[in-house]
């Protein structure tokens, strides 16, 4: 059957096992130093290991591959961890480890995040006090530029902001004004290793984005951000409407 599943680039892999920690199935495997996808029928397709990539060596790709066997990874796992068990001790002599996760860091894993509409009653963004405190707009995780999966499915049709990381913080009504509505990557130019621009290129060149807003602060090494997502923009190859934000380090919009 043709379906969506995992393609790994063993060029640019760099052989750390993160991908395979984070694969739920155990799809992936270490071999010879580099991962491999080693079981078709493992892979669901959902791409838990693309924002444990740290070298942009997973994508996905549409194949003839074997479908999706769920049971058979039910079993895999269930004689995986008899094993573990009967090496370690059973989980009452140790009950931490009942409490590890297969899939490595949680943190990592892409998910959208599902947000109830405004209530009538809520007050505007402007009104907002002490009493009415402010609502997250946030709608997807991971959000660290470095850490999304480039083929997520909320990017499709999306409105993209791609923002340096101090900006949320300078000024007060970033998610009304920004986050709202829109897919969210951050990111620090300064502090961060590597450039953004082939890795927004990618995002921009695989999904259907609908616009992009870039939103700095006023330090001069803020400007990095802004011109990776400039070249982003044009090696992607798209005519997609951006726009530039600068925010003041006492929190104005200039």
């Amino acid at each position: 059957m043709k379906r969506k599943i995992i393609h790994i680039d063993e060029s640019k892999c760099n052989g750390c096992g993160l991908c395979a920690a984070a694969c739920h199935e155990g799809a992936i495997g270490m071999v010879d130093g580099v991962a491999r996808l080693l079981r078709e029928d493992y892979c669901d397709g959902l791409g838990d290991c693309l924002p444990a990539c740290p070298t942009g060596a997973i994508t996905f790709e549409e194949r003839e591959a074997l479908p999706y066997d769920e049971e058979a990874v039910r079993m895999a796992q269930a004689a995986s961890k008899g094993s573990a068990q009967a090496a370690a001790g059973s989980t009452a002599e140790h009950p931490a480890a009942a409490n590890v996760l297969p899939c490595g860091c949680p943190g990592s894993q892409s998910r959208t995040l599902h947000r109830e509409s405004t209530p009538a009653s809520e007050p505007p963004a402007s009104c907002v006090t002490a009493a009415a405190p402010a609502v997250s707009r946030l709608s997807q995780w991971p959000v660290q530029i470095k850490l999304v999966p480039v083929n997520a499915p909320y990017f499709d049709g999306a409105d993209l902001l791609i923002a340096a990381d101090c900006t949320a913080y300078a000024y007060g009504n970033f998610h009304e004004e920004f986050i709202r509505g829109r897919i969210t990557l951050v990111g620090c130019p300064k502090l961060d290793e590597g450039d953004y621009t082939e890795k927004l290129a990618s995002i921009i060149a695989s999904n259907d984005i609908r616009s992009v807003t870039i939103v700095r602060m006023e330090v001069p090494c803020c400007g990095g951000i802004e011109m990776a997502a400039r070249r982003a923009l044009q090696t992607s190859g798209k005519f997609i409407p951006w726009q530039v934000v600068t925010i003041s380090t006492d929190g104005r919009k200039l």
